[in-house]
């Protein structure tokens, strides 16, 4: 005779699905309304960019589709495991060595969810990292180790400037950078499209904004391009991702969306505090003598 298992009781059967309702309460209980909107969010930050929404919606449908599979792969399971059970001791399953339909699809299948998933993501690259001939401002971002100093220019704009060596778009620039007790803000004007120059004078950095759901490398000897349009004012964290040395913890800044008024009054704070300069500040030989690093304050592959 086989394990004969005991049927469990109607009483018991409710405990469970009690217990089952108040461990369930519990967990939605204790979570935070930052908590609340991750879920809502599925683990992604809210969009900041004009940008952003085709990130989002290319990680939403992507997880529809991981769902969807995987719903087909438990039922697909859970038929096999009652349809194909053992039903006494005696018994032996009918053995399948080959089913040629079943092969096809789990092959096809795959193949085909590659490409539809590869055709969106590359739509979706083709929208974020695209160019527009005239934007509204450019700010030139330098990351050296380990800071991150932002150029603003003030006047008119060149848009067809390159933004390295000396053709730069605007002829005067105010600047900001960090340092070590403190982290640069990035202020930038909102339903602006605004094009970043990224430079670095040392080792390969990575300009992101989590909130505008894009990033970009920062790698010496080209001068990478992004252009984002920040929709939504508010203040929003920036990092370094690309592990870059010893301190790269430290390559932390914020991005600040204002109006334009408020953008032009900061500006004017900056020239009036005398952070101006006729080209963008990009380390290399300066970097250990911008604002916020003094000249003992050797930082290793910051110098040429």
């Amino acid at each position: 005779m086989g394990l004969q298992v005991p049927k469990r009781s109607g009483a018991l059967q409710r405990s469970l699905r009690v217990a089952l309702l108040g461990v369930t309460m519990l967990v939605l209980a204790g979570c935070s309304e930052a908590d609340t909107r991750q879920i809502r969010n599925l683990a992604m930050p809210d969009r900041a960019t004009e940008q952003g929404p085709y990130t989002y919606e290319l990680w939403k449908w992507a997880w529809v589709a991981a769902m969807i599979t995987g719903v087909i792969v438990w039922g697909l399971i859970a038929y096999v495991v009652v349809k194909f059970r053992r039903r006494s001791d005696d018994e032996v399953p009918r053995q399948t060595r080959y089913n040629l339909p079943l092969e096809v699809f789990y092959t096809i299948a795959p193949v085909l969810m590659c490409i539809v998933f590869f055709f969106h993501t590359v739509r979706v690259q083709d929208v974020m990292t695209e160019l527009e001939d005239t934007p509204d401002l450019t700010v030139e971002v330098v990351g050296y180790q380990w800071q991150w100093g932002f150029n603003h220019g003030i006047g008119e704009q060149n848009p067809d400037a390159f933004g390295d060596d000396g053709d730069f778009a605007y002829e005067e620039y105010v600047y900001t950078t960090g340092d070590a007790s403190e982290i640069p803000t990035l202020v930038l004007p909102v339903d602006q499209r605004i094009q970043f120059n990224l430079h670095s004078p040392d080792v390969i950095h990575n300009f992101g904004v989590p909130s505008f759901l894009t990033r970009m490398d920062v790698i010496p000897g080209r001068v990478n391009k992004l252009q984002v349009t920040p929709t939504v004012e508010g203040t929003y964290a920036g990092k370094c991702y690309e592990l870059c040395g010893v301190y790269h913890s430290r390559m932390l800044f914020q991005v600040e969306i204002v109006s334009q008024a408020e953008y032009e009054a900061y500006l004017a704070e900056l020239a009036e505090a005398g952070q101006t300069s006729e080209e963008p500040l990009l380390g290399g030989a300066n970097a250990t003598t911008q604002t916020g690093l003094g000249e003992s304050q050797s930082q290793e592959g910051s110098e040429e």
